[in-house]
């Protein structure tokens, strides 16, 4: 099966929801509007469609594999990551001073969506170095930037993340890698980093490592922590690359999805120490890694919308040719293709909401982004960075979720054949699975949600959310029509459950943290359901103007409203139990003794 770019559908999303007209008003965005958009968008299509997917079987059955220290990712890598570098697509969000293009997250979203449902596992060298990017234009010293950023914008060399440690994963407290300061300012680092994705391959001339360690004398916990940029070959003053230093990959991990994407584990200092540079200050690492984290948790939401989308492509091709069975409702007078069949429908609509439902909130947080950074206004920049932050937790969670569902009802549509390797609905359930995981689990992300999006504000940010839903809400009021009339009343009733929610999170984390957080992540499938309901309302609305105003291309317009009505109808409509759950079930989940576990 080929991949096909939903071009029409991220440019609907960018024009219509995120407002792509306002973007492009803003300082340096002036040449983004939706013409550059629509050239970007096609042109990233053609490379993904014609490079990029078609090695993503191959990547499965003939993954990267590890001999001699070295790493060797599957064959045509290599070849496609330069013709994506050269391609400008490392740069697309980054700064034209340093080689990038400088275009808004609002089109690089959809972009980086692309590349995910071509190849989740070649996606994942470009999204952490993006990481790596954002962490050095933020905190990096002059020369750091000026050494390292325009190698890593032009895709010549790579980034990655050095977090976790085999006793440090979610509590990087526990981090006890050592940096020892040297007279000539620099440091050696000492210690083992696991999880390393892309921490070794042969893509691209050098790799630049940021890693968290702690300097010697450096106080205990996460206050003690800093960041180190250590790159695999040390950089001549002339910017060649010199000698290589003292980091070793001894091992790559044998995973159960995402097998081209080598997960290594780094050695550091086995022979001296390598030769690292602080980030910033002392002390000050795991807020510059936020950084990273934070640009790559947004990312990994974009991941689970691509492989969703790539699941449901797979799954209506397969749909449309497998014929088994009559209709039960007699429109054929023997078997059909079973698309005709009522669960099947129900399946593949669920599968088809929950991507466009997430991919409308993705591109519209993205928009937020974009104006939280760039816009003149310093209460506006306010807003939208609070907006932006509260979705990302959601971006991470809901969609990543939502992709295990999809690529699993993707296998099931294929029935037995989609247990079977050979028609590729079983790579995505597989390669879906570590998106709920890495970047943080969705357990992490609805503590995010709770204590620091939730909690530290009193609820302001999501009540203000709530309170822009209920102006959508007031213009669905007035229009008379069936689908209109469904999602009023599923998005209403999905906001009040939520505000409710926010009430209880906000009186009683403090008094009853474990009833709270027993609900923590329901909190946060509410809050996801209901920001891409309300997207899918947007949606609905748009779409019912351009119709009774002829504009527009009416199959697609049907099929927005149709696919919208079923979000509400189907997936809007589990707001209220998941309240009930989350403000009345605390007790149950920790009711249990833990001996009777």
């Amino acid at each position: 099966m080929t991949y096909r770019a939903p071009v029409r559908e991220m440019l609907f999303c960018m024009q219509d929801l995120a407002g792509l007209d306002q973007v492009a008003t803003l300082p340096s965005f002036e040449d983004a509007g939706i013409e550059t958009a629509q050239a970007v968008l096609e042109e990233s299509a053609k490379l993904n469609e014609q490079v990029i997917a078609p090695l993503n079987v191959e990547g499965d059955r003939q993954p990267s594999y590890w001999k001699d220290g070295n790493v060797f990712t599957t064959a045509g890598f290599k070849d496609a990551f330069r013709q994506f570098g050269e391609g400008g697509w490392q740069g697309l969000q980054h700064p034209a001073d340093f080689g990038g293009q400088g275009l808004p997250k609002t089109i690089g979203a959809a972009c980086i969506e692309m590349l995910n449902s071509a190849n989740l596992s070649f996606a994942l060298c470009p999204l952490l170095t993006d990481g790596a990017i954002e962490a050095l234009l933020t905190a990096g010293s002059a020369q750091q930037q000026s050494l390292y950023l325009p190698n890593m914008i032009s895709g010549k060399w790579t980034g990655t993340m050095n977090l976790t440690e085999p006793q440090a994963g979610s509590d990087l407290a526990l981090v006890r890698t050592r940096a020892e300061p040297q007279p000539d300012g620099t440091y050696k680092i000492f210690g083992t980093k696991i999880f390393i994705t892309y921490g070794e391959h042969d893509m691209a001339e050098n790799i630049v490592h940021l890693v968290l360690a702690r300097v010697v004398g450096a106080p205990e916990g996460v206050k003690g922590i800093s960041l180190f940029v250590v790159p695999k070959f040390l950089i001549n003053p002339d910017g060649s690359l010199g000698a290589r230093n003292d980091v070793h990959c001894v091992s790559i991990e044998h995973k159960l999805g995402i097998k081209a994407s080598p997960t290594a584990v780094l050695q550091f200092g086995d022979h001296g120490g390598a030769i690292g540079t602080l980030v910033g200050q002392e002390n000050r690492g795991l807020e510059y890694m936020f950084i990273m984290m934070n640009a790559a948790r947004y990312a990994v939401g974009i991941q689970g919308i691509g492989v969703a989308e790539r699941s449901y492509q797979l799954a209506v091709e397969y749909a449309r040719e497998r014929i088994q069975s009559r209709p039960v409702d007699g429109s054929q007078p023997g078997s059909a293709p079973i698309i005709h069949h009522p669960d099947v429908k129900r399946m593949l609509m669920t599968m088809r909401a929950y991507t466009e439902g997430c991919r409308a909130m993705a591109i519209v947080a993205g928009a937020a982004y974009d104006s939280a950074h760039h816009h003149p206004d310093s209460e506006v920049r306010k807003k939208n960075q609070a907006f932006y932050e509260f979705m990302v937790p959601l971006v991470k969670g809901y969609s990543t979720e939502m992709s295990i569902e999809v690529t699993s009802l993707g296998v099931q549509v294929h029935g037995g054949m989609g247990f079977i390797e050979e028609t590729g609905a079983a790579q995505y359930y597989r390669d879906a699975r570590i998106l709920t995981i890495y970047e943080g689990t969705t357990a992490i992300q609805a503590n995010d949600l709770v204590g620091r999006k939730t909690v530290r504000d009193g609820g302001q940010t999501a009540k203000a959310i709530a309170k822009q839903i209920e102006a959508t809400e007031a213009v669905l009021a007035k229009r008379e029509t069936a689908a209109s009339r469904a999602m009023l009343k599923r998005l209403s009733a999905a906001r009040e459950a939520f505000v409710q929610v926010v009430d209880f999170v906000v009186d009683n984390t403090k008094a009853s943290p474990n009833a709270v957080f027993a609900g923590s992540v329901p909190y946060l499938m509410l809050a996801g359901n209901l920001m891409a309901g309300w997207q899918m309302a947007r949606a609905l609305l748009v779409a019912e103007e351009h119709l009774a105003h002829g504009t527009g291309d009416t199959a697609f317009l049907n099929a927005k409203i149709a696919t919208a009505r079923f979000y509400a109808d189907h997936l809007l409509s589990k707001a209220p139990a998941t309240r009930d759950a989350i403000v009345e079930g605390g007790e149950s989940v920790t009711g249990l003794a833990l001996e009777s576990f």
